[in-house]
């Protein structure tokens, strides 16, 4: 009786050790709501077009989700830590995209005194300290996000990539990341024969003190040697710079950028309706030789009251050259954007969203319109 006491202690004992060592957490967000969108321009033929849909929203605020992530100490600092995270859509039940941890799926080694080091599917380094710097809407909130003119910081992802974060050293932190194809399975490179990989890099610092939170970012990706021509062998680069202040009563946002040789990823709000079935201009993800875009933000956040924060934003996409897809008779594309949400505990929120757009995808006559209330919960 005693010995089974004895061995009964000493299991309770390791299990309790082991579970202090190691830990699994489950988290996610859900968000839904109620949108309405609308297009309106003219199409290449010059005839006057309106697309509008209203029905329920999923992720306007913060994309739907669920994931595990854990640690495990393995003693002197470091530890082993995983990640594994799922879109989805709220109102099909269904995952985003092909993957089953589309957003991310990763694993690494992390200390505080040399950093973190991750492998896997992950959002590039200029998207994890850019993003909400430059803009009170961050990544996230449809048409008014970040992505309408910086497309390099709006949550951008690749497949296969190796990312080192250096630890936070008095407010500065340096980050980069190297992917062996953005997308898809590597594949196999023949003896003379063309790159068939997408490659990219990703790299920022940012230094986080007090009211004072400033970033810079470089990134490229070259398009595989293996396209069609006039994609083939493509470097699309782009380089960002924003900063926000938080005077207490408001937090002011400033963002500049520029963007060569293409796009990063398209703005989900903006891309809605597909435009090109109208024979008109869109900006999405991939090489365009020869495009030159500047972009601009400017934003806001202020409290109200003891629960709510009131957002404001404006951003700008000025093509300087439309390269060898948009051509050069190109407008400026500006997204006007005002939102608010109240906390009505820890985790849930209620939230709304106007925002307009001009000149949408950089053509003379195209507008876009979106108005949404919804529903927030984090667990």
């Amino acid at each position: 009786m005693k010995k089974s006491l004895l061995v009964a202690a000493l299991i309770t004992g390791f299990a309790g050790v082991a579970q202090a060592e190691t830990s699994v957490t489950l988290y996610g967000i859900v968000d839904g709501g109620v949108q309405y969108q609308q297009f309106k321009g003219t199409d290449a033929q010059g005839e006057s077009f309106k697309a509008r849909s209203t029905g329920l929203a999923s992720g306007v605020q913060s994309a739907s989700r669920w994931g595990l992530k854990g640690t495990e100490d393995l003693g002197n600092g470091l530890q082993a830590v995983f990640v594994l995270e799922n879109g989805f859509d709220l109102g099909t039940g269904t995952s985003s995209g092909d993957k089953l941890f589309g957003r991310q799926a990763t694993i690494g080694l992390k200390s505080a005194s040399w950093g973190q080091l991750d492998f896997g599917r992950q959002t590039t380094v200029s998207s994890k300290y850019l993003a909400n710097v430059a803009s009170p809407f961050g990544p996230d909130w449809g048409q008014a996000s970040v992505g309408s003119a910086f497309s390099a910081i709006n949550s951008v992802r690749y497949d296969n990539m190796i990312m080192y974060q250096t630890p936070n050293v008095a407010g500065f932190q340096l980050g980069v990341g190297y992917s062996f194809n953005t997308s898809g399975n590597q594949q196999f490179r023949t003896s003379g024969g063309a790159e068939p990989n997408e490659r990219a890099w990703t790299t920022a610092v940012r230094y986080a003190n007090g009211p004072v939170a400033v970033g810079l970012s470089y990134d490229q990706f070259k398009t595989a040697e293996t396209r069609p021509a006039p994609d083939n062998g493509v470097t699309v680069k782009s380089w960002n710079l924003a900063g926000s202040y938080d005077f207490e009563v408001v937090k002011v946002h400033a963002a500049f950028g520029q963007t060569r040789n293409g796009w990063f990823k398209a703005n989900a709000g903006l891309t809605a309706y597909d435009v090109t079935a109208e024979g008109l201009n869109s900006l999405t993800k991939g090489s365009n030789e020869g495009m030159k875009v500047n972009s601009y933000g400017l934003g806001l956040s202020a409290p109200v009251g003891a629960n709510g924060t009131v957002l404001a934003a404006w951003t700008l996409a000025d093509p300087k050259n439309g390269g060898v897809h948009l051509g050069s008779d190109l407008e400026k594309q500006q997204v006007y954007s005002l939102g608010y949400t109240y906390g009505l505990s820890k985790r849930t929120n209620v939230y709304a969203l106007g925002s307009y757009a001009r000149h949408v995808h950089f053509n003379d006559d195209l507008k876009a319109t979106q108005l949404t209330v919804g529903l927030r919960h984090q667990f």
